[in-house]
């Protein structure tokens, strides 16, 4: 190896290999040699990407890492967290990583571009959109989609009527090609197929209708809903949508949050039942559907649900009530109004999954609580972290840290973990 010349020996956290004096190279893998040029020799822990747009779209970061220096980054990831604000985790397990083709919600942009239709992700770090050709991390359900919905677009774009002029004739600069469109795409596989959402867009005229009815028969999509800008609105359901979470069917409102990928749920949901035991009540923060509460509650355990989100929190309900699980759902706003330390203290548990932001006031209360477990889930090692401080230093201890990484191929980590309070087992 030459003067110049110097070998890669971790990941950092937004992707880059590292060397020793700190030079930062993108797509690199631990073992690679980066030269004076700033090209790659490819090392045994390099692989070759498993997507034919990796390096172009914004979705993946880390296709060339083989799967053992993947499964280290997730670990490496979720330790660093824990490390930095020393919250002395009395055990890390190994961590659990989705397969390919396993996720199953995607949020996609689609652009007119020279009369053509353009549906994918952003480039890595640019505004352009890369055309999405295959996704390997997609479940195969919504990638079959991707080259329909470009035809349909089309057609709902030239469908549009035509610009008029004063008098209601067609204006001069009137064209017959198809007019910009931009609009966003959401998919979920639900209980029922694909659940579509386009969002930024409306169907104008009845050609334009008929061709999104006739797009829903044909691919047998769950729901296909609209939001012009006002809301979504249900152009196609031909049965209520729902997604099972444990074994309970739950409505599912049009955009919900919902684990990326079925097996990594189950992983979150396995930890969370692991660690709650036996206890008889808990409080689910920042509950939505009901992944962890439905999951938990049953004859020996009663739930309480809390969840901002109106829609969300009347489907968890909906699901409970029907299914006739001990789960009693709240709305409430976590953040303006969290749970107090007297409300806390009746439970024997807890299990939080916020947002990416974390829980700064929920757990400003857990702390001043007599609560003894607490099961944290989060998808920002960073925010957690400094959540944890916050319990550590109020008595309890990090027994045990689990990584997830439902994100395959991409720097995004989940985790679940366990705090008891000092003194208990």
């Amino acid at each position: 190896m030459s003067e110049q010349s110097e070998e890669i020996l971790r990941i950092a956290s937004k992707g880059d290999g590292v060397t020793a004096s700190g030079r930062f190279a993108w797509g690199a893998a631990p073992g690679d040699v980066l030269l004076a040029d700033g090209t790659l020799e490819w090392g045994p822990h390099h692989v070759e990407p498993a997507c034919r747009h990796f390096g172009r779209c914004g979705g993946c970061q880390l296709q060339q890492l083989d799967e053992e220096t993947l499964t280290e980054f997730v670990e490496a990831r979720v330790a660093n967290a824990s490390s930095a604000q020393e919250l002395g985790a009395e055990e890390i397990a190994a961590p659990y990583l989705s397969p390919p083709g396993a996720r199953r919600r995607a949020s996609l942009r689609a652009e007119s571009s020279g009369g053509r239709i353009v549906i994918g992700f952003r480039e890595a770090k640019s505004h352009r959109l890369v055309e999405l050709e295959e996704c390997p991390v997609l479940v195969p359900e919504i990638t079959a989609l991707l080259d329909p919905l470009r035809k349909l677009l089309i057609t709902m774009g030239k469908a549009a009527p035509a610009k008029k002029g004063p008098r209601g004739k067609p204006a001069k600069n009137a064209k017959s090609t198809m007019p910009r469109m931009a609009c966003d795409i959401e998919m979920t596989l639900v209980d029922q197929g694909v659940d579509l959402g386009v969002k930024g867009l409306t169907a104008e005229g009845l050609a334009a209708t008929e061709a999104m009815l006739d797009f829903a028969k044909e691919h047998g999509l769950a729901r296909l809903t609209m939001d012009g800008g006002y809301g979504y609105e249900t152009v196609w359901e031909p049965a209520p949508v729902t997604v099972t979470l444990g074994d309970t069917p739950v409505p599912f409102p049009p955009g919900s949050f919902l684990q990326a990928t079925k097996d990594g749920e189950d992983a979150l949901v396995a930890a969370a039942r692991e660690w709650i035991g036996d206890a008889a009540t808990i409080a689910d923060l920042f509950s939505g559907l009901g992944t962890f509460a439905l999951a938990l509650a049953s004859s020996a355990c009663k739930v309480f649900a809390a969840e901002a989100a109106r829609d969300v929190h009347l489907a968890c309900k909906s699901g409970a009530d029907r299914a006739q699980r001990p789960v009693f759902s709240a709305h409430r706003d976590l953040f303006r109004n969290p749970l107090q330390a007297d409300e806390l203290s009746k439970f024997e548990a807890l299990v939080l999954d916020p947002p990416r932001a974390g829980a700064r006031e929920q757990v400003e209360c857990i702390a001043d609580s007599s609560v003894d477990r607490v099961v944290y889930i989060s998808c920002n090692p960073s925010s957690w972290s400094r959540d944890g401080a916050r319990l550590v230093e109020a008595g309890f201890r990090l027994v045990e840290l689990r990584p997830v990484g439902q994100f395959r191929w991409s720097t995004h980590v989940e985790l679940a973990s366990y705090f008891v309070r000092d003194g208990e087992g």
